[in-house]
């Protein structure tokens, strides 16, 4: 069965380091699993100003 350079190359890493996913899920869990604030999100998008139709032209204010 062909296997990639690419996959022999994860599986050694794998092997060498058998920690590797964990602490790859311990690093996401830092950055992005994170408890959600439901209040604060919905804040957010009602705070939001709608963007003109041509962003480049400014808009006159005379």
């Amino acid at each position: 069965m062909y296997e990639s350079a690419i996959t022999r190359f994860i599986a050694e890493l794998r092997q060498e380091n058998p920690r590797l996913e964990a602490s790859q899920r311990e690093g996401r869990a830092l950055l992005w699993d994170r408890p959600q604030d439901a209040d604060a999100a919905r804040r957010y998008r009602e705070s939001q100003v709608p963007q003109q139709p041509y962003v480049y032209y400014p808009k006159d204010y005379t």
